[in-house]
């Protein structure tokens, strides 16, 4: 059967199928315009751990979801799935986060790697194997780019999407970061982990075609990262998530603001999500919570000022979602928001519409 008879025979308005692909939608993955790249990695996580069951829980409760987009009209007939998880991803991270988790502790009690060798060695296995996911994540980001589909990488934690920014770097020559976030990830190789999840945007700003990060939400950071937005002239600009508040408190509107956040950005952006930067009551079992944050319309809302604005979302990420043992709460908020993130950046890309 085609594309085009599967659309004729698909009845949007009943249940999903789990039978069927993500979001119930009937296609299989080279038919699908948008593919997710799913990726179970959570080795450096310092708080809760789970982020590496976030891809599957998504997935799972995309079935949930109903398919008319306010916005984008008709837009699940473009197509979105979900790549096969790559197992050894997941063998990987099981591996290496016991070691991880061993340097942390030992850190925290005072211990350092030049005077232990076993923390040393963990050190540098966890080096290696980050070393090789960045490799992997962005080979595949480029199989699928070089097929000319949408990509979105769904973690783990934000470590993750590093490899996808180095395959960006390769087709395109210059390109922003939109980072949606409570935490600005500035740190410069925290807990002695250079790919730690607390350090991505840190190593994206090692890209030369990154060429600003925009930085929304941030309501949790340290001096250093303080520092390292002050000191870079102009090439971090970031709204944080107090100064949003009390500039609505005096009146300010969340329209306005976005405005501002838009004219920051260039043409050509790379969409980064840490679900943290919602209020926790959405996301209550992410890695490491913080009070404030978001409503997903407000982030909605600035989404679709960016795609008004003519500017091309190029790739984004969904990160740092934990489903919790006893709901699929998180996950529920986080396909919800993905299929309407999906359908705004194929329309940013005139793939519809």
């Amino acid at each position: 059967m085609t594309k085009a008879e599967k659309i004729k025979n698909f009845d949007q308005n009943s249940i999903g199928q789990k039978k069927s692909g993500m979001f119930g939608l009937p296609f299989d993955l080279e038919e699908c315009e948008t593919v997710l790249i799913p990726v179970p990695w959570e080795v450096t996580v310092s708080y809760g751990g789970g982020t590496a069951n976030g891809p599957k829980a998504i997935f799972d409760a995309s079935y949930q979801v109903d398919l008319l987009d306010p916005v984008v009209s008709d837009a699940w007939k473009l197509g979105i799935g979900m790549d096969e998880a790559n197992k050894t991803i997941r063998s990987k991270s099981n591996l290496l986060r016991k070691k991880a988790e061993e340097c942390i502790d030992a850190l925290a009690n005072g211990k350092t790697y030049d005077k232990n060798k076993k923390l040393a060695t963990n050190a540098k296995q966890i080096y290696e194997g980050s070393l090789w996911l960045n490799k992997t994540v962005k080979e595949r980001c480029l199989h699928f780019m070089n097929k000319n589909k949408i990509v979105g990488l769904i973690g783990g934690d934000h470590s993750t999407p590093l490899g996808m920014m180095q395959a960006l770097a390769e087709k395109h020559e210059s390109y922003a970061i939109l980072q949606l976030d409570a935490h600005a990830d500035l740190r410069n190789a925290y807990e002695g982990f250079e790919f730690s999840h607390a350090s991505i945007m840190t190593n994206a700003l090692k890209i030369k075609q990154v060429s600003k990060l925009v930085q929304v939400g941030i309501r949790d950071l340290c001096e250093e990262e303080l520092n390292t937005i002050k000191n870079s002239n102009g090439r971090v600009k970031t709204f944080f998530d107090r100064d949003i508040k009390h500039t609505m408190y005096r009146g300010d509107s969340w329209d306005r603001i976005c405005n501002r956040i838009v004219a920051e950005l260039p043409s050509k952006i790379y969409l980064s999500f840490d679900i943290d930067a919602l209020d926790p009551k959405l996301c209550p079992n992410t890695g490491t919570p913080v009070a404030g944050g978001f409503q997903t319309e407000e982030i909605l809302f600035l989404i679709e000022k960016v795609v008004k604005s003519g500017k091309t979302i190029i790739a984004f990420d969904i990160n740092e979602v934990t489903p919790s043992k006893n709901n699929d709460w998180d996950a529920n908020v986080a396909s919800r928001l993905l299929y309407r993130i999906s359908n705004l950046v194929a329309l940013s890309q005139k793939r519809i519409g």
